[in-house]
């Protein structure tokens, strides 16, 4: 059974939800994890998983979202996480991507408001790393008492020799569409130096559509099986010890998910 880690199934590019949960089965998809980014997509997971058995989400404040944070939410995302089916705080971290994106100074503040909380309910992280790589791991070193439930950092993308430091930290790394591209040489070192025992599949849908079908939009967890086929020859292992070994990381770190059958 595939899982994917970290999908954004709430975005208005599925406008046929059942014939998209239709191709997560006929892929043997068996759990997705639906990413909140903001308090309305959050709320919209949460939704999401309420009617589907096989969904899962999780709620936090993306960086690039910051804009729209009023005082309150914060007690507001505190109560989404103690759903039964929100498995993490997150999607949350620092981006400094774009020189129009929120004040570095700010999304440390929420960054760590939102580390505090998940520390608080006995969550673990879900952590959006972009272009701040050594901000991101003095930030997490300075904080490291709040991640003794564990993280992941989804759509790794900072080098091999820095996941070491943060899987010295106990983090798990999601890889994604991007580990297929054949220009994707950063990426493929970090899947070869990382731990498989912390390793995890995700597709970051709608974007990021892996090979074969590199282009197509929008993306979905139906082509969770080429990341995994992928990753597996990475890794030098065969492709269902791989998944399999996934899955029992998922259960590791995310400690709500029951035991699938």
């Amino acid at each position: 059974m595939y899982i994917d880690v970290h999908a954004h199934l709430t975005d208005k590019a599925y406008n046929d939800f059942n014939a998209t949960m239709s191709e997560i089965a006929a892929a043997n998809v068996g759990l997705v994890i639906c990413s909140g980014y903001d308090l309305e997509s959050s709320y919209l997971a949460r939704d999401l998983a309420e009617k589907h058995e096989n969904i899962y989400f999780s709620a936090g404040f993306q960086p690039q979202e910051l804009d729209k944070y009023k005082p309150g939410d914060l007690a507001r995302l505190q109560k989404l996480c103690r759903h039964e089916k929100c498995l993490a705080i997150g999607e949350i971290g620092l981006d400094y991507h774009y020189e129009n994106n929120p004040p570095k100074d700010f999304q440390k503040e929420i960054f760590a408001a939102q580390l505090n909380l998940a520390h608080a309910e006995g969550l673990p992280v879900v952590i959006h790393s972009r272009d701040c790589a050594e901000d991101m791991l003095a930030f997490l070193h300075e904080h490291k008492d709040k991640l003794t439930h564990g993280g992941l950092l989804h759509c790794y993308s900072h080098s091999a020799e820095q996941s070491t430091h943060f899987e010295r930290l106990g983090f798990y790394f999601s890889f994604g569409g991007t580990s297929t591209f054949s220009t994707a040489r950063k990426v493929k070192k970090s899947v070869e130096r990382i731990s498989i025992e912390r390793i995890l599949t995700e597709t970051d849908s709608p974007y990021l559509t892996p090979e074969p079908k590199r282009g197509q939009f929008p993306n979905t967890p139906a082509n969770i099986p080429y990341i995994a086929k992928n990753l597996a020859q990475i890794k030098g292992v065969d492709e269902a010890t791989f998944v399999e070994q996934v899955y029992q990381n998922a259960l590791r770190l995310f400690k709500k998910l029951p035991a699938l059958q």
